[in-house]
């Protein structure tokens, strides 16, 4: 059974048309910020072991164990197919869940996605992180301690690892789905060309820079980031 504090519901009456993962040590809450302004698009934010839910040592934490993971959750929650919306590490987590049931996913939004290979390695991904961090409003703290308490950094840790290692880059062009790659403007973590390659590298791609903002986008700037979720959804 499903832990309903890893499930936030944002309902419409034709259901769920996006299903949202959020970000690293992130709480659903986080892309609900997002999700509430999709007007009657009806949507679900599902938590996942070191992305909102704590993880024991023998939890997955591989995007692709994840993403094995959500959709064996989307069943149980009664969502057949949907669109995917990951943050940061978790876009990671979606685009593996696409490749493994191109049947179920109909269209991607992946903001501000890693892992650039270029950081992969831990001093440079130290580095891009203080550099957007420095962009970030000061107010997200006390959300960012709370998730980070609960989800705890050794859970973390070992997805962090996980995560730095896996290649999104080769998962993309597999896939037939509608791809939209999403940063804001001072995203040093998931930089402008890192999100115009990603986006070539789909059949169906397109990448956009917000106006403002840095990683933590969907929580910070959910009225610039909404919209084009929606324009992509139709």
């Amino acid at each position: 059974m499903i832990d309903p504090s890893s499930v936030r519901w944002l309902p419409a009456p034709d259901g769920p048309r996006l299903v949202a993962v959020p970000g690293l040590g992130l709480s659903v809450e986080v892309p609900a910020r997002t999700l509430a302004r999709l007007g009657p698009i009806g949507s679900v934010a599902v938590a996942l072991p070191g992305y909102g839910e704590p993880a024991g040592r023998d939890a997955p934490r591989t995007p692709a164990d994840l993403a094995a993971l959500l959709l064996h959750r989307l069943t149980d929650l009664g969502v057949p197919r949907v669109a995917l919306l990951g943050h940061s590490a978790s876009c990671q987590i979606v685009a593996h869940a696409a490749a493994l049931a191109p049947d179920r996913v109909t269209a991607l939004v992946l903001v501000g996605p890693t892992t650039d290979p270029r950081a992969a390695g831990w001093p440079a991904l130290a580095g891009r992180w203080l550099r957007t961090a420095a962009h970030e409003r000061p107010g997200q703290v006390p959300r960012l301690v709370r998730d980070y308490s609960h989800t705890g950094p050794v859970a973390m840790a070992r997805a962090m690892d996980a995560a730095r290692r896996d290649r999104i880059e080769r998962v993309l062009p597999a896939l037939s789905c509608p791809v939209l790659v999403v940063r804001g403007r001072h995203d040093r973590i998931a930089p402008a060309d890192w999100a115009d390659a990603l986006a070539a590298r789909a059949v169906d791609g397109r990448a956009r820079t917000l106006p403002a903002g840095a990683h933590m986008v969907p929580l910070t700037h959910p009225r610039l980031l909404a919209p084009l979720v929606v324009e992509l959804l139709g």
